[in-house]
């Protein structure tokens, strides 16, 4: 017999003697014969698709023991790297509040997510981590789609927008009237904000009654499709606030990888917004001059020509939220300057700690992580934190 001690990056559990085993929450039971004996916190699977279905690979865990798997993986991210920090208990999005998705579609009309570690793709009827808006519509893609005659899988983006659900077709476009009339029947039936299609040249609209937005910061914001979004709004929420602390009192501020504006909109006093996607800028542009806010855009690739140390000096704090890999190259510069304040927000424990290790070596403090569980029931990790270096 030996007990589940703590959970694995990859959601395994481990136990007392090192073996990992599948599907076992902290404080379950093996028997001898290899037999998990559940505990206080193994959690009852709420989803007939789990655990075939790869979007979730936790929900045998109950909220505790997942807070305590999103710490650790923080934790041991920074050990690795020999740094420290307070870690403040995860903020957990609820079931049913993801407000993006990604679905595959094959010609038969399966549509779902791909099964765990595969391209199989499971045929969905129940989810218990999609916004019940987007839910809603995956019965209807699921007969619309193959009117199409796609010869290869589609992937459908949906998002919730302002208007609706916003959704982009990618490797198939309509033809002809009947798809136009099919596509224009589904649209007003199950009252969409957008459709847009992709077939390799970009998206293409076909469906837009207004404009479709997102509120960011009190601001509708264009919203292009296919945009990145954070996943829910109650992770949303979490991260704009934990940044929103570490910077106060900065009258300037620099918003890298802004996106379409998640935080320069949340931010007091100026702000500068660098962005590589040209929808993401624009958008952010746009909003900001109808809104009159003192936000000043940079269509800017950050990979290739970070921001130098001589330039970030200019600034009182540094907000940044790059993508998993991280921003190697700007985060040198950012070692090499004196900006007194950094908000690091990520969405990978590992370029995190990375990035953190660096900035320790250069004289910064991390002062405290915020975790955020926007991806219910799923080993993806995210984050918010600070840095702080001493006046010289």
């Amino acid at each position: 017999m030996s007990t589940i001690v703590r959970v694995a990056a990859r959601g395994e559990g481990v136990a007392e003697d090192g073996r990992h085993v599948a599907f076992a929450a902290p404080g379950d039971t093996i028997a001898a014969d290899g037999a998990i004996i559940p505990g206080a916190h193994h959690a009852v699977p709420p989803c007939r698709h789990f655990p075939e279905c790869g979007g979730c690979q936790l929900q045998h865990l109950d909220d505790d023991s997942w807070s305590a798997f999103i710490t650790d993986r923080i934790a041991g991210a920074l050990a690795a790297h020999g740094v420290s920090a307070p870690i403040r208990p995860p903020a957990l999005s609820p079931p049913r509040t993801r407000r993006r998705a990604t679905l595959h579609v094959e010609p038969s009309g399966r549509i779902g997510f791909t099964a765990e570690r595969s391209h199989q793709i499971v045929d969905l009827h129940e989810c218990h981590v999609m916004a019940p808006r987007l839910f809603a519509l995956v019965r209807p893609l699921k007969r619309l789609l193959p009117t199409f005659r796609a010869k290869r899988r589609v992937d459908v983006h949906l998002t919730l927008a302002d208007q609706g659900v916003d959704i982009l077709v990618k490797g198939v476009a309509p033809e002809g009237l009947a798809h136009h009339d099919a596509l224009t029947a589904f649209a007003q039936e199950h009252r969409v904000a957008r459709v847009a299609f992709d077939d390799g040249l970009g998206p293409e609209t076909r469906w837009e009654p207004q404009p479709v937005t997102i509120t960011l910061g009190g601001i509708a914001v264009p919203l292009p499709p296919g945009a990145f979004l954070q996943a829910t709004a109650e992770g949303e929420a979490t991260l704009v606030a934990a940044v929103r602390e570490g910077v106060a009192g900065a009258p300037i501020v620099a918003d890298l990888f802004a996106g379409l504006g998640t935080f320069a909109f949340a931010l007091p006093g100026r702000v500068y917004a660098a962005e590589g996607a040209r929808d993401a800028i624009l958008s952010l542009k746009a909003a900001a001059g109808r809104a009159q806010r003192p936000v000043f855009t940079e269509h800017r690739d950050l990979f290739r020509r970070p921001l130098t140390s001589a330039e970030l000096n200019r600034f009182d704090a540094i907000v940044i939220d790059p993508p998993r890999a991280g921003a190697r190259d700007q985060i040198v510069q950012l070692a090499n300057s004196h900006v007194p304040t950094i908000l690091y927000v990520s969405c990978n424990p590992n370029s995190f700690a990375r990035d953190a290790e660096e900035l320790s070596k250069a004289g910064y403090t991390l002062d405290w992580v915020q975790p955020v569980g926007q991806f219910r029931w799923s080993t993806h990790v995210e984050l918010a934190s600070r840095f702080s270096r001493s006046p010289a």
